[in-house]
């Protein structure tokens, strides 16, 4: 996610905020989905995910990538165990939004950013900036507080931002473009996600895919919601300093927050205020950190 001199910030400010945006408004789309099941969705959102991947990485002119990970059996293990991650992401995500848990989703994304740096210190042997020792131990507090007062919620807070998190640190050692690694993903999990289609189509009720035309085209829009974002993102993450990234990546929760306070209309527990309330101060010295740390070399 490294910048280069002769590209300005400016110009991934946009693709920035549209895939954060785009990311953050996601449950209001998922209730256009509500009825499907979260197993049977992402099955879908995978096979219709996989074409248009395709069609964006050939239009980019980025088959060789294609080529180069498929004949590289170290890359193709990595990009196996990232796809399952994001696989077991996507899940737990959809049928948390489908249950009524907006604000434990919300919150593993807000975490995610911290446990970024965690683990990027445990496995990468990042080092931590004071500031930043500080935002993880008042992370961990707020996760404590979570435990205590809305327990049967943590397990999805903390599988979505650890799903992620690993995730990320795993296509951090896998040297392929964002879109190309997720087709590669999408490749690997197409199997799995269409025996569960196959599988869901066998029971009474049927396919939800070819229910309602309605619903289908609400199912085949999962594909372009899954890669236009990614593109996005890719864009950005290549023209913005990682500082300002940082900082952004905090608007998707924000949103999805929002939407669970006032279109779901969702009970915030005590707990859960709590938690938010040591996670944002954490963002906000962990991006404060990023920022000031940024500039330092330009002031000397």
């Amino acid at each position: 996610m490294a910048t280069t001199e002769t590209e300005p910030g400016s110009s991934g400010l946009l693709p920035a905020l549209g895939a954060y945006v785009i990311w953050g408004l996601m449950p209001l789309y998922l209730i256009l989905v509500r009825e499907v099941p979260a197993f049977e969705f992402v099955g879908w959102r995978i096979l219709w995910t996989l074409p248009l991947c395709l069609l964006i990485v050939a239009i980019r002119k980025q088959m060789p990538q294609l080529r180069a990970a498929f004949a590289t059996p170290k890359v193709m293990l990595l990009l196996l165990v990232s796809a399952t991650l994001i696989a077991v992401n996507w899940v737990v995500y959809v049928w948390a939004i489908q249950q009524g848990n907006v604000y434990a989703a919300s919150l593993g994304y807000y975490i995610n950013p911290l446990i970024n740096v965690l683990l990027g210190t445990l496995l990468l042997r990042e080092k931590l900036s004071k500031a930043q020792w500080v935002a993880v131990a008042l992370a961990g507090l707020g996760v404590s507080l979570l435990a205590a007062g809305a327990l049967t919620t943590l397990w999805i807070s903390l599988t979505l931002a650890l799903s992620f998190g690993t995730y990320g640190i795993i296509r951090k050692q896998v040297d392929v473009g964002a879109l190309p690694g997720l087709t590669i993903e999408s490749i690997l999990l197409t199997v799995p996600a269409a025996a569960v289609v196959w599988y869901y189509a066998g029971l009474p009720e049927g396919s939800s895919f070819g229910s309602s035309v309605g619903l289908s085209t609400a199912i085949m829009l999962g594909g372009a919601l899954t890669a236009f974002p990614l593109l996005l993102f890719a864009i950005a993450a290549r023209k913005l300093p990682y500082s300002i990234l940082g900082f952004i990546q905090f608007l998707a929760p924000s949103i999805v927050f929002i939407l669970g306070l006032t279109v779901f209309g969702e009970e915030l527990l005590w707990a859960q205020a709590a938690c938010f309330a040591c996670i944002w101060i954490a963002a906000a010295i962990f991006v404060w950190d990023l920022w000031s740390r940024s500039r330092a070399p330009a002031a000397s």
